[in-house]
């Protein structure tokens, strides 16, 4: 079998690939094209080759591994119509995310900012309004590995976690879970509110004007799922209601000079930043390696995606 690699590992990662049986091939995705040698492949390994690679072209394409967690990128009605197998990277992020997640809460809580902001202007000020998050409710939207990671994380800090799915089911970590349909308990009782959703159609603009009114007044609002999931009007109108937002995500990004977000100082604004860490690179590669070696021998892959269902 041959598998094609956009993305760039050493040699003796890809060596190890080698040795499961496979032809290797590697194109940088800035400059690669289709030719008679990419066109035999039957695997892909890519971030985002798409708007270069065309695989109507690649005729014996029977599996795509993306790097990425999201999978706008991927054409997926010739996918579809072809039947062609789609796993992502499901979870690969979720570690980092999740001690963002803490991060924000703490930063919100403990009022970090300010305290950062008088010691760039040498400063000596007290500040009596920071808070314990000991007793906080933490609610999050969807119950995926993000919002697992953050739960295990935050447990230690007695805190009580609730959490959205489908159906309402239990989830490990979690003191409560909630149906989507009855998603409103959670932003009328929780302190903080985490936006842990991927963006379906379902999704988009979920959190609105309605959602933040419910919320209590000195709430934190949290959004790592996707810039989508929100209203960020909406989010601008209803502000000053909360002690914190924290954004990692923006409905465009980069976030515009001229938005009205930068201008908060109760807003935490950082560049699609949570999902980076020093150990991604090992542990996407793991997944790689492993969904490659399931594949080769014909067994059940790692986070195949539901491409109907967006995840």
């Amino acid at each position: 079998m041959k598998v094609l690699f956009t993305v760039k590992y050493d040699e003796e990662k890809l060596d190890t690939i080698r040795n499961l049986g496979y032809e290797v091939i590697y194109k940088s995705e800035r400059i690669i094209e289709n030719n008679d040698e990419i066109n035999e492949v039957d695997a892909l390994v890519t971030y985002d080759s798409f708007s270069r690679l065309d695989i109507k072209q690649m005729k014996n394409l029977k599996y795509i591994q993306t790097t990425s967690v999201g999978i706008d990128q991927i054409p997926k009605e010739e996918i579809i119509n072809r039947d062609i197998m789609v796993a992502n990277n499901r979870g690969g992020y979720s570690i980092p995310i999740g001690e963002w997640i803490v991060k924000s809460i703490l930063d919100i809580y403990k009022n970090t900012i300010s305290f950062y902001k008088n010691q760039q202007n040498k400063e000596w000020k007290t500040d009596f309004t920071t808070r314990e998050i000991s007793g906080l409710r933490v609610g999050f939207l969807g119950t995926g590995t993000i919002a697992t990671e953050a739960a295990k994380r935050l447990k230690p800090f007695d805190v009580e976690i609730w959490g959205v799915n489908t159906k309402g089911s239990n989830r490990d970590y979690f003191d409560k879970c909630f149906a989507t349909s009855d998603m409103d308990e959670v932003f009328k009782e929780c302190d903080v509110v985490v936006a842990s959703m991927p963006s379906t159609k379902e999704t988009i603009g979920l959190v609105n004007k309605d959602k933040f009114e419910l919320m209590k007044e000195g709430s934190a609002f949290i959004n790592i799922g996707r810039g989508n999931l929100i209203n960020q009007d909406d989010l601008i109108n209803c502000i000053e209601k909360f002690r914190g937002v924290a954004l990692d995500v923006f409905e465009e990004e980069p976030l515009n000079k001229d938005s009205k977000l930068w201008e908060f100082e109760n807003l935490i604004a950082t560049p699609h930043n949570s999902w980076w860490s020093d150990k991604n690179p090992d542990r996407v590669f793991n997944l790689v390696h492993n969904n490659l070696e399931k594949f080769i021998k014909g067994a059940q892959l790692k986070n195949v995606v539901n491409l109907k269902k967006g995840y």
